[in-house]
């Protein structure tokens, strides 16, 4: 008995990757480049614009979609920290009330589509994908139960990070150039955290979620900025004090210029 299972399971393993190999060489693959894999921060840095190109990879083998194809980009900046506070009404004043931590939320979110999610893909894909702003406020990170009071904190962030312009969704965000090579523009605002950020590109079809991609690029700052920023986290003391007899200088200098005799 023992002899017969051996060569039965040396046919499977053979048959497993045979299957394996004809599902790889009859899917699609993704072939993407970025304008720039490194954007730097100066003192006149406004924000930018880092381009995607995607371009839809098939052989001779692979099988025909009845509809178009389509695609979807998830960039996520570093994660970060954050609090939400709701603000109470008590008498004549607001005051901040109940807070929430969520830990390993991305400081910048963003989804870039050829046409609005909903008509790409499933909910359940959306779910699992975490695509869209909807799925991100149903679980945007860690955080800690509060008896059913999770979606009012969750939905909350998600609606100031939108308003500042951190967390967006764009619809018309890829442009099709050909029918298998695909462009987009990614904006990164000027209060963009510096870090990594994850560029997740996502093909579909029917529906059904094909192929994916993933790339970066980095914000970093440079120049006076840079050399700031590393004071203030390696010398904080030595930052505090200069920061403060700064302050003091030039409070004085003011008083001395708008001196009224």
């Amino acid at each position: 008995m023992i002899g017969l299972l051996r060569p039965l399971r040396v046919f499977l393993a053979l048959l497993a990757g045979l299957l394996a190999a004809i599902g790889t060489a009859r899917a699609e693959q993704l072939v993407t480049s970025l304008s720039s894999h490194q954007v730097q921060i100066t003192s006149t840095y406004v924000g930018t614009q880092v381009v995607l190109f995607g371009a839809v990879r098939r052989d001779a083998q692979t099988i025909a979609r009845s509809g178009a194809y389509h695609a979807a980009i998830i960039v996520r900046g570093p994660p970060q920290t954050l609090t939400v506070r709701l603000r109470e009404r008590r008498g004549p004043i607001w005051i901040n009330g109940e807070q929430q931590k969520f830990a390993q939320v991305p400081a910048y979110y963003a989804v870039l589509s050829s046409a609005p999610i909903e008509d790409i893909t499933t909910p359940p894909v959306r779910e699992r994908l975490r695509l869209g702003l909807r799925a991100l406020a149903e679980s945007p990170g860690e955080t800690v139960e509060r008896e059913g009071r999770e979606a009012v904190f969750q939905e909350a962030l998600v609606r100031l990070r939108a308003r500042a312009g951190l967390y967006r969704e764009n619809p018309r965000g890829v442009t099709f150039l050909r029918p298998d090579i695909f462009r987009a523009a990614i904006s990164v605002p000027a209060d963009a955290p510096p870090g990594s950020y994850e560029v997740e590109v996502l093909l579909f079809a029917d529906g059904i979620l094909l192929a994916r991609d993933i790339t970066a690029f980095e914000l970093v700052k440079t120049g006076v900025e840079q050399r700031i920023a590393e004071a203030a986290e390696t010398q904080p003391l030595a930052y505090g004090l200069a920061t403060g007899m700064l302050a003091i200088f030039l409070g004085w200098l003011a008083s001395v210029v708008f001196r009224r005799d």
